[in-house]
């Protein structure tokens, strides 16, 4: 169950119409000062993606390579991003759309769903309660399931993103990404399989579910917690991901939340870029002193989600 370039191609052509190719913010030495660095560095903005994440890439993927979908429509589960993203493409390919949340999902991502014409439905305290509410729901209905991190059309299609960085950013030598269910780290360890660029993994220390799993040699229950955990909060770490960190990773590392909170906080006052906690969670290894960029490199960052109230980013601590 590896996801390989080709996989990657082929998810591009799918879902090229209905994703947007975002940005690339360098910034250099001087300029990420402003950010707490003393070093040049690259931000891949796809918190600027439709919905507001990365997450449409793979939704799209997923739908388009299995069409034409039931007559039931599309389902998934998800703390709010994914969701979107499924409400999203489904409206835009036609398709009828349910999305399970867990109760604690923030007001904000539940009113996107809706906005986008699926039907929400609120289960359980966490990730892995909604879907195997949403699960269950699917072998009644046959609806298509759409997972958030964990099939691999879904890594394919955000493997999408790691493909628009190298060709806007070639030089790059590290790429910072944060984890959760392990969908979008799968999809750059893919892309930069055998390139030479080191993939860091960078995930909350409330929910270390890559760190789990390393220690434990398979996925396996990690603890759900912290300001990430409405986008970063899956119970484990995908089999895919996992699969491809044991081949491919360079590195993960764990940064607290006080350090997410400063990453949101210096995005948000020196580039006026608004990043939720999970989107602003890779570059907080820099800003914390988590990871520290050997000598000559050059080092991007995916931004990976914006669904988070500009106030609260700009809110000082405490």
């Amino acid at each position: 169950m590896i996801v390989e370039r080709p996989d990657i191609e082929a998810a591009a052509r799918r879902v090229a119409p209905h994703i947007r190719h975002t940005p690339v913010l360098r910034l250099a030495a001087g300029e990420a000062g402003g950010l707490g660095l003393d070093h040049p560095v690259t931000l891949k903005l796809d918190s600027l993606q439709v919905t507001g994440s990365f997450k449409p890439r793979g939704a799209f993927n997923r739908m388009l390579a299995a069409a034409p979908a039931p007559e039931a429509g599309v389902i998934a589960a998800s703390g709010g991003n994914h969701g979107a993203a499924v409400a999203h493409a489904a409206r835009a390919l036609g398709l009828r759309a349910e999305i399970f949340v867990p109760e604690a999902t923030p007001a904000a991502k539940r009113a996107l769903i809706e906005q986008h014409g699926a039907r929400l439905v609120a289960a359980g305290r966490d990730y892995e309660a909604a879907f195997e509410a949403c699960r269950a729901r699917a072998a009644e209905t046959g609806a298509l399931l759409v997972h958030a991190y964990d099939q691999e059309e879904v890594v394919a299609g955000a493997g999408t993103l790691a493909r628009e960085l190298e060709a806007d950013a070639p030089e790059l030598t590290h790429v910072l990404v944060a984890v959760g269910g392990g969908g979008l780290l799968g999809g750059v360890l893919a892309w930069y399989a055998d390139s030479g660029v080191e993939v860091i993994a960078v995930e909350p220390g409330n929910c270390p579910t890559l760190t789990v799993a390393m220690l434990a040699g398979r996925p396996q229950p990690a603890p759900v917690g912290g300001i990430a955990a409405d986008s970063l909060g899956a119970r484990r770490i995908g089999r895919i991901a996992f699969a491809l960190a044991g081949r491919r990773l360079a590195r993960g590392v764990v940064v607290a939340d006080s350090a997410i909170a400063e990453a949101q906080r210096r995005l948000w006052r020196a580039c006026r870029i608004a990043a939720e906690p999970g989107g602003a969670t890779a570059l907080a290894a820099l800003v914390s002193g988590a990871w520290t960029p050997p000598e000559g490199a050059r080092v991007g960052v995916v931004v990976c989600g914006a669904n988070a109230d500009p106030g609260e980013v700009a809110a000082p601590p405490g």
